[in-house]
């Protein structure tokens, strides 16, 4: 058992609560976006993106995945999330990730991905949850003294929260995040937080520190919905698109100016280009969907973004948005 000093979810549990925490999210939650939360409003506890166990342990994909796996000092507490099926692979990674230097690992048994699903790994693991609980007895043994936490979802075609659940909280993971929705449901319909109690009550008799994830559309939202299940914890994915300032208690993004809101787009964009597009760790592609999320809700926004999306390079988005704030 990890003593409590080092584990900081027991921390956080026995803090104010409820704490906020970034969800990873697969060419979202990047070194770049991270920084920009770290800068305008950073949560109690970030994640990366998830990556690929099978991927850091090979030769050939070590050095992909460990730029994947850059953080800064400012993002602490930082918690890696990996996925797979292979215990020795878990066990060998989460050893890695515990070289880096990161406050947590978590293990990825919620992902909807047909190609994570496929090799097993991810929301697959709900189906085999013998093999998901030796995934967390290997990555204990690989982790030393740093927390195993898992993320999953309450069922894969259904809800299977009162079999499948148990089955992870047996293992004593330092956390368990509980996606409210299944596999099946994807983000199709609304998250099932009247479950949440039920969840909450489960984590509690097995001494589990609890987050809830899904729907949370700001943290007044967040804070009520902790309020009314127990949760130790809410995670934020879909959220903090274009909205940097998601976890700050002193800033309403209703008040922030188009102005100050492109200022950060731009910001974000060449600190992007800097650090990852320019290093050819991520393409620029992927800066735009960044940009869809902090050009919406106004008018000329719809044309604006069809503008942005046929841009190649910051330069040439940075000369659009200044050109549309001359116009105003």
């Amino acid at each position: 058992m990890l003593e409590k000093e080092n584990n900081f979810w027991q921390k956080l549990a026995a803090g104010n609560k409820p704490f906020f925490v970034l969800a990873p999210m697969a060419d979202v939650t990047d070194y770049a976006q991270r920084q920009m939360l770290a800068k305008y409003g950073k949560p109690e506890v970030i994640y990366t993106e998830f990556v690929s166990a099978d991927g850091l342990v090979s030769e050939k994909g070590r050095a992909v995945f460990l730029k994947e796996l850059r953080f800064g000092e400012n993002e602490r507490p930082i918690v890696a999330q990996i996925f797979g099926s292979k215990p020795e692979n878990i066990k060998k990674a989460v050893a890695i990730i515990a070289e880096l230097g990161f406050d947590g690992v978590d293990l990825n048994m919620g992902c909807p991905d047909k190609a994570v699903i496929k090799q097993g790994a991810g929301s697959a693991l709900i189906r085999t949850p013998a093999l998901a609980r030796e995934l967390i007895r290997a990555a204990k043994e690989g982790a030393g003294k740093m927390p195993v936490s898992v993320k999953t979802r309450i069922g894969f075609s259904k809800n299977e929260m009162e079999t499948w659940l148990p089955e992870i909280l047996a293992e004593k993971p330092a956390a368990l995040t509980v996606h409210l929705r299944t596999k099946k449901e994807m983000s199709e319909v609304p998250a099932h937080w009247e479950m949440a109690p039920k969840i909450v009550a489960m984590a509690k008799e097995a001494s589990v520190v609890i987050i809830g994830n899904g729907d949370v559309a700001s943290l007044a939202d967040g804070k009520e919905k902790a309020k009314k299940s127990g949760m130790d914890g809410i995670m934020v994915g879909r959220g903090i698109f274009g909205n940097p300032w998601f976890f700050n208690e002193e800033i309403d993004i209703k008040n922030i100016s188009l102005a100050e809101k492109f200022r950060v787009a731009i910001e974000h964009a060449k600190f992007f280009e800097k650090e990852l597009s320019s290093q050819h760790i991520k393409g620029y592609h992927v800066m735009k969907k960044h940009f869809k999320a902090y050009v919406s809700e106004f008018e000329g926004a719809k044309e604006l973004r069809a503008k942005l999306m046929e841009t190649e390079k910051v330069s040439e988005a940075e000369i659009i948005l200044k050109e549309y704030l001359k116009n105003l």
